[in-house]
């Protein structure tokens, strides 16, 4: 039995070749399908799509004839963005979806991520452990009946679905820069403008890298990276836009750029969600992960809303949601949940939703955001490669344990010191400890702390 190292504590990744192929994807459809319909008794269908990468549509092709040789129905919605497909099997109320896409990993990989009934997250222990075990013994049964396979588009019913987190008539005039980065965005993007001309929204698009095109010429789409951000920020300049909105390849993650072209923290937009929501939402849940809390605590409590910590990450997150049926939750790494998207991020609902923000406050983004950067400045997420990950955690538990006012273990260690906090915590993906500190007002003590910190991490 041959391991396969594409399955990732969340969903399956690999290199092309060596670690995902279409043999393992064929596998991975099979196991799929018996993880789902042990009796391949054909009550059960799936959605399947996949990114713009050159590899996608023969890996989508491969795992869904793995579905079907499992007794399993196929439903392909072609080329979409990862949302497109929790959209889908929650909207079409399917029995899993499979989405072929490697999002922001370099051009010779390529994954998929995988979801049950209603778009619930499967990850290591809620059965991708259980898939992984199948696809790598191999050892399947007789074909004795085999899927359908229907090709269909669900566009509209996913773009329906979009506008109605936003009310048509708040909507003032606009520019607006959109960096699909070739990826799987575009469109979508295409749609809505189509849309929004129907319903007289004033909105003008400058489109940035706006064609599909799995060679990236303009670079892998990962606007997390400083070196990804400057094709955006030099459009919004140019063609004087009141917002940026730049997306990583299955356009899940949306990142956004005031109207100086200034690159926005993930961390300060989660608050803007939030405050959105409790408008709408009086005294509503609203999830956050503990790297950085502070502000997003500030301004959930003043909106009447309820904050609730949860662990990072993606899969803990929408179990959280569940749980606490709350309204929304964000992670400063621009993944953004909404519980009534099958509780599933989006990349999509938060620029409609800031779009819709600026126009009722009558605002311009940095104006929005400037407060409350200033009032709890962050250096970012900074990233360090160790040698013993949990050694380096506990020195610095021991150095500041004793001063400390409060100690949370959530996710790694979160520390609050009075004016300042920190999370320190080891990456779920890479070899690498993620430090994220905030302070109270005083960039000064933020740059000393972060400084302090970084000197006990080697």
């Amino acid at each position: 039995m041959t391991k396969l190292t594409c399955f990732k504590a969340y969903d399956i990744r690999g290199q092309l070749g060596t670690e995902l192929n279409v043999d393992i994807a064929y596998r991975i459809g099979r196991a799929f399908g018996l993880h789902l319909s042990p009796e391949a008794d054909q009550s059960k269908t799936v959605v399947v799509g996949g990114d713009v990468r050159l590899t996608s549509e023969e890996l989508k092709s491969a795992v869904a004839t793995g579905l079907m040789d499992s007794g399993v129905n196929v439903i392909d919605i072609g080329v979409t963005g990862t949302e497109e497909i929790y959209f889908a099997t929650k909207d079409l109320e399917l029995d899993g979806g499979i989405e072929v896409t490697a999002s922001h990993n370099p051009m010779d990989y390529n994954g998929m991520k995988l979801v049950r009934e209603e778009s619930k997250p499967i990850s290591g222990d809620t059965g991708l452990r259980e898939i992984q075990r199948l696809a790598e013994e191999n050892d399947f049964p007789d074909i004795t009946v085999r899927g359908t396979l229907n090709q269909k588009s669900n566009l509209t019913a996913y773009v329906d679905h979009l506008m109605t987190y936003i009310a048509p008539d708040n909507i003032q005039p606009m520019k607006l820069v959109v960096n699909s980065g070739n990826g799987a965005a575009g469109h979508v993007i295409d749609e809505i403008e189509t849309r929004f001309q129907a319903l007289n929204i004033p909105i003008e698009f400058i489109k940035v890298h706006h064609e599909a095109d799995g060679n990236f010429p303009n670079g892998i789409p990962n606007p997390l990276l400083p070196e990804c951000r400057s094709d955006t920020a030099k459009a919004v300049i140019e063609y004087k836009a009141d917002m940026g909105i730049a997306w990583d390849g299955d356009f899940d993650r949306c990142f956004l750029f005031d109207e100086n072209g200034e690159f926005i923290e993930g961390y300060y937009i989660v608050g803007l969600l939030a405050e959105a929501f409790l408008q709408k939402h009086k005294g509503a849940k609203i999830i956050h992960d503990p790297r950085l809390s502070w502000n997003t605590i500030d301004i959930v409590k003043a909106a009447g809303g309820v904050p609730i910590m949860s662990k990072t990450g993606h899969a803990f997150i929408k179990e959280r949601m569940r749980q606490e049926d709350a309204v929304y939750g964000g992670e400063m790494s621009a993944h953004h949940y909404f519980r009534d998207f099958a509780y599933c991020d989006s990349g999509m609902i938060p620029w409609l939703l800031v779009t819709e923000l600026l126009s009722v406050k009558k605002v311009k983004l940095s104006e929005l955001v400037k407060v409350r950067m200033a009032a709890y400045p962050s250096p970012g997420e900074i990233n360090r490669k160790v040698k013993d990950a949990d050694a380096v955690i506990e020195k610095v538990l021991s150095i500041y344990e004793e001063q400390a006012l409060d100690i949370d273990y959530t996710d790694g260690i979160s520390l609050d010191m009075g004016e300042w906090r920190f999370n320190l915590r080891k990456s779920n993906t890479e070899p690498l400890l993620r430090l994220n500190l905030e302070v109270k007002q005083n960039s000064r003590l933020m740059e000393a702390k972060t400084n302090d910190l970084l000197a006990i991490m080697v």
